[in-house]
């Protein structure tokens, strides 16, 4: 009667564990299906003219140095809620520097501007919706006296026959994320679609992956 026990809570054991699998599984196909939460564009949209947009913030075509601060990858996957991947969707990035500085007219942050520092890029995904760019580590900086944001990535997406997306990606294990205004309004399954995901290393880089799901129009 014991062994009986025994066998029996095992097996309940073993079915519920593949339970949970199943259920995480789950959860994990409804958020690749969500659409990517939308977040507020902010003050910082870059208003002056640039000629070098392309994929690595990190230098300026007209400039020796490179920008300061922790280089990265960030990379991803553009689909649309059905799962279908969006080839060449626009993808409008900008962003602070590593000192928390946008290259902004409207930024008047004591923090010294990088003028090593891109800050936008306007690239393309490929074929299969894949994307990928260099960029920096973007420093926190105060929006008001009560208020730090976290380093994070501003992202505008678009494509015809699909709702256009404004954004903002933000990074792992960053105490700054529990305390942010924004981010605080989202949900827990909201919040995990917009962190990003360490995926890694390319020769010292580290790499960011960041899904997005765009919706369709109605």
């Amino acid at each position: 009667m014991k062994d009986f026990s025994r066998r029996k809570m095992l097996k309940l054991s073993v079915l519920g564990g593949l339970g949970s699998i199943g259920i995480k599984h789950g959860l994990a196909r409804a958020m690749a299906l969500m659409p990517t939460p939308s977040e507020t564009e902010g003050p910082f949209y870059p208003v002056t003219s640039q000629s070098d947009k392309d994929a690595d913030l990190t230098h300026i075509l007209s400039k020796k140095s490179k920008a300061m601060g922790q280089h990265i990858v960030v990379q991803g996957q553009i689909r649309e809620v059905n799962g279908k991947p969006v080839a060449h969707a626009l993808l409008d990035i900008w962003q602070a520097d590593a000192n928390g500085r946008y290259r902004h007219p409207g930024d008047s942050s004591s923090a010294k501007l990088d003028e090593n520092f891109q800050g936008q890029a306007v690239i393309n995904s490929d074929q299969a919706g894949f994307f990928r760019f260099i960029t920096v580590m973007p420093g926190a900086y105060p929006a008001n006296k009560d208020w730090i944001r976290p380093p994070h990535i501003h992202f505008k997406i678009s494509k015809a026959g699909l709702r256009p997306l404004t954004t903002q990606m933000y990074f792992p294990d960053q105490t700054l994320n529990q305390s942010d205004w924004l981010l605080r309004t989202k949900s827990t399954t909201e919040r995990l679609a917009m962190v990003a995901r360490h995926a890694g290393l390319e020769g010292n880089l580290p790499i960011y992956e960041y899904n997005i799901v765009l919706d369709l129009l109605d």
